[in-house]
């Protein structure tokens, strides 16, 4: 397999119009323009995020021109591709306020001096009424009150403000200012990328690329979400990024090799075939988070972090490694994190004694766990009730 060919498949699970397109125009040897946007919505981001960022520096190394967008203006909409309600809206300051950490997290993945960083503010202000509605034009209301989270507000009589059918458009008109080649972004964004293909085609008669990027699935097998703890954020210290990695599902050890590291691939698949083959889970699950240490932090953090987790784990006293949400039942705490993911299972597993809390075996159900209380589930879960 190509470098090129590599690049187009790993982390990748979509490439429109097709990746044989874009890879010849890839082999033509043409420099072309990529971009990857973000809106300033939070001051945290997980390596989940980061599946995207690490496919933005794949094509900083190839030599093409880069631009990080931050959507400053979009941000003032709010993208709901992926929620099932209104974004509040954000104030300017609110939205500088949240960039300020912005790059250094990002620095960890993105080599920023070879990558333009832009405002779309710097363009979309400058946009007048008669502006928008002609750009307004291009794009059928119907086809995004046809998007499923749309629909289903829609459904239930939620508001849909008219502002966020605004939102493609205006993203659509990143992508034409910034005469982009390809777009990076997740499957959420999908229809928005499609909206800056839609109209580089219709005003400039240019065939773009968009590629979209695998996601990441949750420290507990559900999808990595702040709300519900199961994240590893860029923002961690190396002794919660390896105990996390640590308190991953087997399954899910391939994954993140895969999407959250350099990994070489030929390495993984070595790694896949001893996991099929019987090998003990929790020696690639050290391999695995001393590497997400080392490429996040450095080898002398990989490397303490490896010691304390060790240290710990045969002393049967854990230190930190997963943010456990607290939910209303002690088995809806726990239910996450069992083999079935399920209330009933949790239960099973409190009443065989396999639930610790602040080192006290607890088969009760009633008991009233509180935040910041440390946690065992089974006997690979460590935490802190959050």
């Amino acid at each position: 397999m190509s470098n090129i060919d590599e690049i187009l498949t790993r982390r990748v699970t979509n490439i429109i119009p097709s990746k044989s397109k874009l890879q010849e125009l890839l082999n033509s040897g043409k420099k072309l323009n990529v971009y990857l946007g973000i809106d300033p919505t939070a001051t945290r981001i997980h390596i989940g995020h980061a599946v995207a960022l690490r496919k933005l520096q794949e094509f900083v190394e190839l030599g093409h021109n880069i631009t990080f967008l931050i959507g400053d203006a979009t941000a003032l909409i709010g993208d709901t591709s992926d929620k099932d309600g209104e974004r509040p809206v954000l104030t300017s300051n609110e939205i500088k306020n949240n960039f300020k950490t912005y790059k250094k997290q990002v620095s960890k993945i993105l080599d920023f001096s070879k990558v333009k960083v832009k405002f779309n503010s710097s363009w979309l202000k400058k946009l007048n009424y008669l502006d928008t509605v002609k750009l307004a034009q291009y794009f059928s209301f119907g086809d995004f009150a046809g998007r499923e989270l749309i629909k289903k507000r829609l459904k239930d009589k939620k508001k849909v403000g008219l502002h966020e059918a605004l939102y493609p458009v205006m993203q659509g008109y990143d992508s034409y200012f910034l005469n982009t080649d390809i777009q990076i972004g997740g499957a959420d964004q999908t229809f928005n990328m499609m909206a800056g293909r839609d109209l580089q085609k219709k005003l400039r008669n240019k065939e773009t690329y968009v590629l979209v990027t695998g996601y990441l699935t949750g420290t507990d097998g559900r999808k990595m979400s702040k709300s519900w703890g199961n994240a590893i954020w860029l923002t961690d210290n190396a002794d919660e990024i390896y105990g996390k990695a640590m308190s991953l599902p087997d399954e899910l050890i391939v994954e993140y090799f895969e999407n959250a590291t350099n990994t070489d691939s030929q390495k993984i698949r070595e790694i896949a075939k001893a996991l099929k083959n019987g090998v003990n889970p929790i020696e690639l699950k050290k391999e695995l988070a001393y590497r997400l240490v080392l490429e996040l932090r450095n080898k002398k953090e990989a490397l303490k972090a490896k010691n304390t987790f060790e240290k710990s784990f045969q002393k049967h006293t854990p230190e930190y490694s997963l943010e456990v949400k607290l939910q209303k039942t002690l088995a809806e705490t726990v239910a996450p994190y069992t083999n079935l993911k399920s209330v009933s299972d949790a239960k099973r597993l409190i009443q065989q004694g396999g639930l610790t809390i602040n080192g006290d075996m607890i088969t009760d159900f009633s008991f009233r766990a509180k935040k910041n209380d440390t946690i065992k589930i089974g006997k690979k879960v460590f935490g802190k009730l959050v």
